[in-house]
């Protein structure tokens, strides 16, 4: 199955990406026909302000996924704003796509209330799930791997296919279907979401120190005064940790001990320290041994598989557009 997915490069990837996202890739790409790529433009959708090093950001991005277990010669990794024809599609695309459609998107609205903080009453902003549908029909991609919350721009892309079919009389794309997975969402060392604009997370490419120095001032069950107090480790987010990083027998020894006063914090943590060392070191070592042109080699490479096939793609597009014609 052709599975095609993307990561904006605005900044370090941290436990919670490689949860949420990086893990499920792995896997994917053992029995899939993975496309991955560096969705730069995308970035630009919030970020336009911020003067961001995007072709720094995306070698970065990159070394962070084959830290993590990424095979480029299993995947292929490209960079979007490497491969015109991803503009062109969105242009395309554009033309046919009706302003209510993305207008009722629920993101676009959910994501202008929550971040007033920025400009980004924009075209760019507003059209995004055109931009995202060009980035997946372009690789005639059969499934997409997303979460539930996801489902509403994977039907956009759905519905500006059949229109594009119906408009034009070819069927030039697949209609992709959504992969739901389980997005496990770890929490913030402060509670909150884990952000790097919030300074509350941990880097996959952070030192055994630092990760120390993060997790020892990181929020407990603040019911709990003494360390011989009972503790209840449901309100604990160290805790959360450990269910999603340790061992279940770890697992389970905290969460009985904790409950029994038999545990302290700081020797929760310590444990709570091994079992994220154990998935940061393997990355630390295979990051250790990339540079950047090995890195500009690997990309380039995945851009020029990725630019042949969305050539095909963009041909059939552009005959059915503007000769009326299904033949190429």
């Amino acid at each position: 199955m052709r599975i095609v997915s993307g990561m904006r490069p605005t900044g370090k990837l941290h436990l919670g990406h490689y949860l949420g996202v990086l893990k499920n890739w792995v896997a994917l790409q053992e029995k899939n026909d993975c496309h991955f790529f560096v969705a730069d433009w995308h970035a630009l959708s919030t970020s336009y302000e911020d003067k961001l090093n995007l072709r720094l950001l995306g070698r970065e991005l990159v070394k962070d996924w084959i830290a993590a277990g990424i095979d480029p010669d299993k995947s292929t990794l490209f960079v979007q704003s490497a491969i015109k024809e991803h503009a062109e599609l969105y242009v395309l695309l554009n033309m046919i796509t009706p302003l209510g459609w993305l207008e009722r998107n629920p993101t676009y609205k959910d994501q202008l209330a929550q971040m007033q903080h920025k400009e980004i009453h924009t075209a760019g902003f507003l059209t995004y799930p055109v931009l995202q549908a060009a980035d997946i029909i372009l690789y005639r991609a059969d499934l997409v791997p997303i979460g539930e919350d996801q489902k509403p721009h994977l039907e956009i892309t759905r519905e500006i296919v059949r229109r594009f079919h119906h408009l034009f009389g070819c069927e030039v794309f697949k209609e992709p279907k959504e992969m739901l997975t389980e997005t496990a969402r770890l929490p913030g060392l402060d509670g909150r979401k884990m952000s790097k604009s919030y300074n509350n997370a941990i880097f996959l490419s952070d030192t055994p120190e630092e990760v120390w120095a993060k997790l020892k001032v990181a929020k407990t069950d603040t019911q709990r005064v003494r360390r011989n107090d009972p503790g209840n480790p449901d309100v604990c987010l160290v805790f959360d940790y450990h269910k999603a990083l340790s061992e279940d027998t770890v697992v389970q020894r905290i969460n009985e001990e904790c409950r029994a006063g038999t545990i302290g914090c700081f020797d929760c943590k310590k444990l709570c320290a091994q079992s994220i060392e154990r998935v940061l070191e393997p990355m630390r070592e295979r990051r250790a041994k990339l540079d950047d042109e090995a890195i500009d080699a690997i990309v380039e490479r995945g851009n020029a598989a990725a630019k042949e096939e969305a050539a095909a793609t963009m041909a059939k597009a552009n005959k059915a557009v503007f000769e009326i014609s299904c033949e190429i």
